[in-house]
């Protein structure tokens, strides 16, 4: 089995940065899972005690507590800091931006849409910088403006960091038509433009793609979607155990990539198993 993996791959610049802080701070706690991999969190807690708090009323005085990569509400970050405990945000500088967006231009009066999946942590925590939360609008679909009534003549627009470009565009561009002023920011990260792009190229050229990473990572499973549409043996895998011989059965070449939260001990655990298969 040929195995050739993805041009872009794996750990972006804010998981490398959120990893060596907890690396460098053993005996802390996370607030909620640091990055969206059990395998590394796992590994975290084994080999330097970094612990993971669900909740704000687990904080114990002089705790080190390290926000994680999708950071958190405001309001719950300044309870956070307001507790005695050493506060250490590893929120990514990238996820930072729109935080900052949103708070910026709501003060300035703008009704606020993000184009993100209101569930996720990354998007709570954007949302929460707005200065009117029932002007703070949350979309997946072109089609979910429909039903948004916004209360000011001029709207400004950021993007969860990991979607993708192609559907920001349709929804920017449905704005437009509609509204007389509307501000654009692109706070999509460019290491998942470049992931992405490696992803559907490498998918065209394989007999099947395993993508890995963690199943509720949004940037993994919008890997696998766009190898999905080219490959349609794609397998959205977290761990090499997950692996099943007979999807390479009849099968020459095997592209690998991996989402922005997977480590690379992971990833050659994965071609190892992969090139074992006969």
């Amino acid at each position: 089995m040929l195995v050739k993996l993805a041009s872009n791959y794996g750990f972006c610049f804010g998981v490398k940065r959120a990893i060596k802080i907890a690396e460098d701070y053993k005996n802390s706690s996370t607030m909620g899972p640091l990055i969206h991999n059990q395998d590394e969190i796992n590994r975290l807690k084994t080999n330097f005690n970094v612990g993971l708090y669900e909740n704000l009323s687990d904080v114990k005085d002089n705790d080190t507590v390290i926000i994680r990569t999708h950071g958190i509400p405001k309001n719950d970050l300044r309870d956070l800091k307001a507790q005695n405990a050493k506060v250490i945000n590893a929120t990514c500088p990238f996820v930072t931006t729109p935080q900052q967006i949103v708070k910026k231009m709501s003060k300035e009066g703008y009704s606020i849409l993000i184009f993100g999946d209101s569930q996720h942590p990354e998007v709570k925590g954007v949302q929460s910088y707005g200065e009117d939360q029932n002007d703070v609008h949350i979309v997946l679909e072109p089609i979910d403006l429909d039903k948004i009534i916004f209360k000011n003549n001029k709207i400004a627009t950021v993007a969860q960091t990991t979607k993708k470009k192609e559907k920001y565009l349709e929804i920017v561009n449905t704005l437009i038509l509609k509204n007389k002023e509307v501000r654009v920011f692109n706070t999509i990260c460019d290491a998942t433009f470049e992931n992405q792009d490696a992803a559907r190229d490498l998918s065209k050229e394989v007999d099947l793609m395993i993508v890995i990473g963690g199943k509720n990572s949004s940037n993994t499973k919008q890997l696998h979607s766009i190898c999905k549409e080219n490959c349609d043996d794609s397998y959205l895998i977290e761990n090499e155990s997950e692996l099943d011989s007979k999807w390479f059965l009849n099968k020459k070449i095997c592209g690998v990539t991996a989402g922005a939260s997977t480590p690379d001990w992971i990833i050659q655990q994965v071609i190892e198993k992969i090139e074992s298969y006969k």
